[in-house]
């Protein structure tokens, strides 16, 4: 591969990029240091002015990676407005595109075990990105009395799960798990039967 052109300024964003293709590549424990320098077009020792090792580097592409989902969990619970359903269902949907246009940044996020409390602002954007569910969970509930309604933090918490679910078993191409339905149509099933469950669903629907 030829080596990039970068300037000082963007040295440090052309190693992430670099990380991020091998991540994609080799997954986030299969390369060096060294072998991100390359793939930047740098020498290792540049690496070291703005990487203390490789768990820094990929810590920087998950804080990008939560940017990225941050802004797009907000874009689909404000585009599904005014219906609270519309923009919980939104939000699923959004989980599942991510995973599929930013694989490097999803493996950094979810399968590096980088904690997301590494550094402060790391966690700052992943509890962002936490709270947009959580956000919708909370507005869709609002009418089960209270005596009977969930608490947000656990019903956002069982929908992530299940859409965390269905792309690590269905939509990243894990080996022996095939479904004979798409992604689409299991996570938006399997919320609706979550929902129906909670009565915020006719059971018609």
């Amino acid at each position: 591969m030829p080596k990039r052109g970068y300037h000082h300024g963007n040295l440090r964003q052309a190693l992430v990029d670099a990380a991020l293709e091998l991540i994609e590549e080799k997954g986030p424990t299969g390369f060096t240091l060294s072998e991100a320098a390359k793939q930047a077009g740098v020498t290792p020792a540049a690496v070291y002015r703005h990487f203390e090792g490789r768990d820094d580097l990929i810590a920087e592409a998950a804080r990008q990676g939560y940017e990225i989902f941050a802004d797009l969990m907000e874009y689909a619970f404000e585009t599904g407005q005014p219906s609270s359903l519309a923009s919980f269902e939104a939000t699923g949907r959004a989980y599942l595109a991510f995973a599929r246009k930013y694989p490097g940044h999803y493996v950094a996020m979810f399968e590096s075990g980088i904690s997301i409390n590494r550094t402060a602002e790391l966690a700052q954007v992943a509890n962002r990105s936490f709270a947009v569910l959580e956000k919708a969970a909370s507005a869709l509930s609002e009418h089960i009395p209270p005596e009977k309604r969930p608490p947000a933090q656990m019903f956002s918490a069982h929908i992530w799960a299940m859409s965390h679910g269905v792309v690590e078993l269905f939509a990243r191409g894990a080996p022996g798990t095939k479904s004979p339905f798409p992604p689409e149509d299991l996570l938006e099933t399997g919320i609706g039967i979550y929902l129906r469950g909670l009565g915020l669903v006719s059971p018609d629907k």
